[in-house]
């Protein structure tokens, strides 16, 4: 099954939305899609019960106490994990064992892209990460294009030694509609069609 783990060092950059938004894309695909929550908070699994009657269900699986592992479904398509806030490569060895690919948000704060450094350097050190096998991607969230403060942080982050995957601007969209346990991919109003072209570079970076 593909496994993509979402994972930050920093609460608060996004994390649950970009793995929400990534799960409900793979259902709509047809997959049965599996949200892994391994953060305490227990976002990812509300928002999946709150679409739980629609033809494109995620099912919610909790990852934050141990043999996880054996409470996803045999003919699972496709596992997103939202990873606990704050945790750094050792309190995720379980997922980054498991993962194919690991998407790291960051936001255009200086105090987050800090952050994030200490969090890439510990996941540089994981033995499949230096082997290649567990792709590493960064998403520049919650962009405000027109920003000087959002344009410095896209060009520091192409700097740096992983790919970033994606740019996602910011929109209170994302706030509604996690609420409603919907996402960006289940309308197709010319209104969001646009905020959808954001997640495109990501999907077919996950794709490849």
């Amino acid at each position: 099954m593909k496994t993509v783990l979402v994972a930050s060092s920093k609460g608060g950059v996004g994390k649950t939305t970009i793995a929400t938004h990534l799960a409900a894309h793979s259902a709509l695909q047809g997959h049965d899609t599996v949200l892994l929550d391994a953060d305490p908070q227990g976002s990812s699994t509300q928002w999946a019960r709150k679409r739980a009657d629609m033809d494109s269900a995620v099912l919610p699986v909790d990852g934050s106490r141990g043999r996880w592992q054996q409470r996803i479904p045999a003919d699972t398509g496709a596992l997103f994990i939202d990873a606990p806030a704050g945790a750094m490569a050792r309190h995720l060895e379980p997922f980054l064992e498991r993962a194919d690919a690991m998407v790291v948000p960051v936001t255009p704060s200086a105090l987050d892209v800090e952050a994030t450094v200490p969090f890439l350097d510990s996941v540089a050190e994981h033995p499949r990460v230096r082997r290649g096998e567990l792709r590493v991607g960064l998403v520049a969230n919650r962009l405000r294009p027109w920003t000087v403060n959002s344009q410095s942080t896209v060009e520091l982050l192409e700097q740096w030694p992983y790919p970033l995957a994606g740019q996602i601007r910011d929109s209170q969209a994302y706030v509604l509609l996690c609420g409603l346990g919907r996402t960006l991919f289940d309308y197709h109003s010319s209104n969001v069609r646009e905020h959808q072209a954001d997640w495109m570079p990501l999907l077919r970076w996950l794709g490849r």
